[in-house]
């Protein structure tokens, strides 16, 4: 599978990432099965988050009891874990304590010494970045955190935490599929009158932002239709989309999974696809689908599929 040097950190990235939020109620075999179907499909990094599995802390538990990881083995992975979301609220909280708090506990729950990347698990609206970047100093100085990024923020979010950190923030987690792309799609219709698609909603063109800052983008939930009514593959509402899904599979010798991860890792740049499955075969043809070359005719041959405009 495809890998690239992800910007601002020593990390040789795979263009496809394990996350592990459904893991809890899955018995030690299976979650070692998972992870073995991943790291022979090239992939070696995991995404994790303090709120995954229904209590804090309970996916990373259970990842860390299914596998057990030795000193050598832990070196090999990335694991990337979240912070930020009170789930008792619901509310956020960005504060110092929070922060420092949280990655306490992933530590404990992953067992590891360190986390190669945390991030803040959506924005808070209540934030003092002062507070952030005093915990992401000690969590640095400590050697409990390498690098540091964000989730779901915005262009402007993003440089008003900047402003206050002495890290880089080196990745931004968010959703993005061939049916939900408004990331990218409303740069394509821009300045299109009473175009819906040509509304800005995320502070003026985060991909572009990013590509300019070196923060790599992770896309989750890479094959929902929506924003969680499930996926788009056999739903006669998408059935254009997935009539061209299953063409370019067999031309390619993909699966239409494969197809919808190629769309993503196509554009240039150079974005990682955070897979949600615990099906170790999904695992497999998304990786796949990773070093499938779709041609830009194709590209968007299924993005006019998914019903978007290119004018």
């Amino acid at each position: 599978m495809k890998t690239f040097p992800m910007p601002n950190t020593d990390i040789t990235a795979p263009q496809v990432v394990l996350g592990l939020m459904r893991i809890a109620e899955k018995s030690d075999e299976e979650i070692r099965t998972l992870v073995r179907s991943a790291r022979d499909a090239g992939i070696d990094f995991f995404d994790h988050a303090d709120i995954y599995g229904g209590a804090l802390h309970r996916c990373e538990e259970r990842f860390a009891k299914a596998l057990q990881l030795t000193p050598v083995e832990r070196e090999e992975v990335v694991i990337q874990s979240k912070a930020g979301i009170v789930p008792d609220g619901p509310y956020f909280d960005f504060s110092t304590e929070h922060i420092l708090r949280s990655v306490e506990g992933s530590l404990r729950a992953l067992d590891t010494d360190y986390l190669d990347i945390l991030l803040l698990h959506r924005p808070d609206a209540l934030v003092e970045p002062e507070e952030v970047a005093a915990a992401f100093d000690q969590l640095h100085a400590s050697g409990k955190v390498l690098h540091f990024g964000v989730s779901n923020h915005t262009p402007r979010q993003i440089e008003l935490l900047q402003r206050h950190l002495d890290q880089p923030l080196v990745a931004n987690q968010l959703q993005l599929s061939i049916t939900h792309s408004t990331i990218i799609s409303q740069g394509v219709a821009a300045n299109m009158q009473g175009l819906e698609q040509s509304v800005v909603r995320d502070g003026g063109g985060i991909v572009d932002y990013c590509r300019l800052h070196g923060i790599t983008v992770q896309a989750w939930s890479p094959f929902q239709a929506g924003f969680f009514d499930g996926v788009f593959f056999d739903k006669p509402e998408h059935a254009e989309l997935n009539a061209v899904l299953e063409r370019l599979a067999e031309e390619k010798g993909s699966t239409p999974l494969g197809i919808a991860t190629a769309w993503i890792t196509r554009h240039p740049a150079q974005m990682q696809v955070v897979l949600g499955t615990t099906t170790p075969q999904r695992v497999t043809d998304a990786a796949a689908g990773a070093d499938v070359e779709l041609t830009r005719p194709e590209w968007y041959e299924l993005y006019r599929a998914a019903g978007w405009l290119v004018p």
